[in-house]
């Protein structure tokens, strides 16, 4: 892009970008899985997954995926197909994913958390064809391939990508007729010529889903160049940090979830790019991440949301970590750092920096230079080649600087469309804009600072929550009449889930009981934490849920 003086002026917060970022990219016009066959090209023998001591070089990963690609082909997988990942991280999860682009098939990633409920609606969203999975979650998918039609599965156990650690059977996992078992395909599979499948930039390649307004879970549709330009502009976003650094100091911490754009963006893609080495854990326990951290000398990127940072700093062997000197940049995001967190990694002198982003931007747009000037209570400036107008909700004009407006964003990573879903894609894009519900003001230096939403998603831990999922399976339950659930402020997850409940006349259930009710029904990360009963709950006329009513009930109790 020529960055013309139209442009320059209208983007005035380029000038607070770090010294090594450019304002603007040419982005490859290559696929997708090229970025690893780059990078096995570049440094065949740089371990590109560490996992439980397991190193896998970027060309045995890399052979891996083509010759697990043209065994997909062989079983009947084709350019468009929409093929499931509900995978953990896991070098499964690597060979999952890039196989499955290599095929030109599109990548639906799955939260392992996921119940069956959840799981068929997205596999009937989107017609799956194929499944990546593991052995944790069989009864699960067992229970989906009886309701859904899914013509392939592939199963493996975590474990037989560890050394020494055995590798399972077929029988071991009790797999069902016709289904796979991941390294028995790897084995029959020796064919390294990549197969020549013609990929288009406007092709889709990821499917995340994401919830709306009406808290419908919706499938943002990510194309082959939003992956390329996410790539790019999240590497180069921190290239002040780790340019000079040599390969065998480039390792990145992934902890964040592979099955979300976050994760596959700042752990996979960024470390592909950069050709670092991707340390690997499949679940959050404190204990062992503190163990891993201490493990190695040196971390290139732990990108994470704050309750991970959180979590890390307050542990009691956190300052024997030395983490100034074993973290080079530490990125937040998936939901606001609170001030005090703010404070505490300034004290262990880490460099960090918080940014935003949504499903549908790919996870990325703004974000605080790595180097350069933040401000407590922003996500930062546009990321290179966005734009951002902040725009009143009524009249769709923008408004002026520190006023309030919602964001408005354009940029390379945004989303094609929502899958299957042409009315929700209308409402969102506009001209190439996406609406993205939240709202903020923007400073004259550029800075956007978020100060709500105009949706109601709730943000806990990290984790994206739709309070109307929460209320259909409270309405469920024979002794409620009525549920409104929402999110209040939490010093630790950012927010957390409150459900109000109105019971039907003369009926008794305790908070323990629809505990219970809702692990049922939910995953876990979105099963209330709290309830109250109440004898009538707010609507409209309409029948409309007066969540923000009783969120600010609930800050006026804890402002008291």
């Amino acid at each position: 892009m020529i960055l013309t003086e139209e442009i320059l002026k209208r983007r005035f917060w380029l000038k607070q970008y770090d010294w090594k970022v450019p304002w603007s990219f040419n982005y490859p016009k290559f696929p997708a899985w090229h970025l690893i066959r780059n990078a096995s090209n570049g440094v065949p023998h740089r371990p590109a997954t560490w996992f439980y001591g397991t190193e896998m070089t970027y060309l045995e990963l890399y052979r891996a995926c083509i010759r697990l690609a043209n065994k997909l082909i062989e079983l009947g997988v084709k350019k468009g197909d929409r093929i499931g990942i509900l995978l953990p991280n896991s070098p499964q999860f690597n060979l999952a994913y890039w196989s499955t682009l290599i095929t030109g098939a599109v990548v639906v990633n799955l939260n392992p958390l996921y119940t069956y409920e959840e799981l068929k609606a997205i596999a009937t969203n989107t017609g799956l064809t194929g499944l990546f999975t593991f052995d944790m979650v069989l009864p699960n998918v067992k229970a989906l391939c009886k309701a859904v039609d899914i013509p392939l599965v592939i199963v493996t156990r975590l474990s037989d990508f560890i050394k020494g650690a055995g590798v399972s059977t077929p029988e071991d996992l009790g797999l069902e007729e016709g289904w796979h078992h991941l390294s028995r395909l790897l084995e029959q599979s020796t064919n390294i010529i990549p197969p020549r499948i013609p990929i288009e930039q406007d092709d889709p390649a990821i499917i995340q889903f994401t919830g709306g307004t009406t808290g419908v879970p919706k499938g943002a549709v990510l194309t082959q160049a939003n992956v390329i330009a996410a790539t790019v502009i999240v590497s180069r976003w921190g290239g002040t940090t780790i340019d000079d650094l040599p390969l065998d100091r480039r390792w990145v911490f992934c902890t964040l979830p592979y099955f979300h754009v976050y994760g596959e963006v700042c752990c996979i893609l960024y470390s592909v790019w950069t050709c670092a080495t991707q340390v690997i854990l499949p679940r959050w326990n404190t204990d062992e991440v503190v163990a891993t951290l201490k493990q190695h000398n040196e971390i290139v990127y732990w990108p994470c949301v704050p309750t991970m940072l959180q979590a890390v700093l307050d542990h009691p062997r956190a300052w024997e970590l030395d983490l100034n000197l074993k973290t080079d940049f530490v990125g937040t995001g998936a939901a606001p750092c609170p001030r005090e967190l703010i404070e505490k990694a300034l004290d262990f002198d880490i460099y960090y920096s918080e940014g935003w982003g949504m499903s549908e931007t790919f996870a990325l747009g703004i974000s605080n230079p790595v180097q350069g000037p933040k401000k407590v209570g922003s996500c930062g400036i546009p990321m290179p080649d966005y734009d951002v107008r902040l725009v009143d909700p009524d009249t769709l004009e923008d408004v002026p600087l520190g006023e309030r407006g919602e964001i408005w964003i354009k940029g390379p990573t945004i989303m094609k469309e929502y899958w299957n879903n042409p009315e929700e894609t209308k409402y969102a894009l506009v001209d190439g804009w996406l609406r993205t519900g939240d709202v903020a003001y923007m400073d004259e230096e550029g800075y956007v600072f978020i100060v709500d939403r105009t949706k109601d998603m709730i943000i806990a831990g990290g984790y994206n929550i739709y309070p109307r999922d929460i209320d259909e399976v409270l309405f469920k339950h024979p002794k409620v009449k009525d549920a409104i659930a929402v999110g209040i402020p939490d010093e630790y997850r950012g927010e957390t889930v409150k459900a109000f409940v109105q019971l039907v006349e003369g009926a008794e259930v305790t908070a323990e009981e629809l505990t219970a009710f809702c692990k049922q029904h939910l995953a876990a990360y979105k099963v209330p934490k709290l309830f109250e009963f109440r004898d009538q709950l707010p609507r409209t006329d309409t029948g409309k849920a007066l969540r923000r009513k009783l969120r600010e009930e609930e800050i006026a109790k804890m402002n008291k």
